[in-house]
């Protein structure tokens, strides 16, 4: 994992989350509640294991994964989909494939101008969100044991 990833990042941004939530077949009730959240994102590495928790006043979520492996995700508090997800490096982003029953489906994070930049995209939406890094966390260590 690059080390400029790992730490805990709260949401400056969020451009088109309803767009992608449509995408996803998100129900409306939820999509108007989840647009006004502020997220907050833990991003840790521990024996080569990758693990990014997305936190919120709403709902929690934990994606745990090794790079360049394919596993079993299923997307609990968003579209509840059991997905084939793949994580890779394509240069300096980190990004996911996520097979199942919507196309062109994952996301992509990467470091731009100090900030955690996430794209999420679905069947031709894309949401992009930005993060700052937590103000006691800029020396951009991670949390690793490998």
């Amino acid at each position: 994992m690059a080390a400029g990833l790992c730490g805990t990042w709260d949401m400056v941004s969020n451009v088109n989350f309803d767009g992608y939530m449509v995408a996803l077949g998100v129900s409306t009730t939820l999509r108007k509640a989840a647009v006004k959240l502020k997220q907050k994102k833990v991003i840790e590495e521990k024996g080569g294991v990758c693990c990014i928790k997305t936190l919120s006043a709403l709902r929690n979520y934990t994606c745990s994964f090794t790079v360049g492996h394919q596993f079993d995700e299923v997307t609990k508090g968003l579209d509840n989909q059991r997905l084939k997800s793949l994580v890779r490096w394509e240069g300096e982003k980190l990004v996911c494939e996520q097979i199942g029953q919507k196309q062109n489906r994952g996301w992509a994070h990467w470091i731009e101008d100090g900030k955690l930049q996430l794209e999420l995209f679905c069947e031709g939406q894309v949401c992009r969100q930005v993060f700052r890094k937590k103000e006691s966390e800029k020396d951009g260590s991670c949390k690793s044991d490998s």
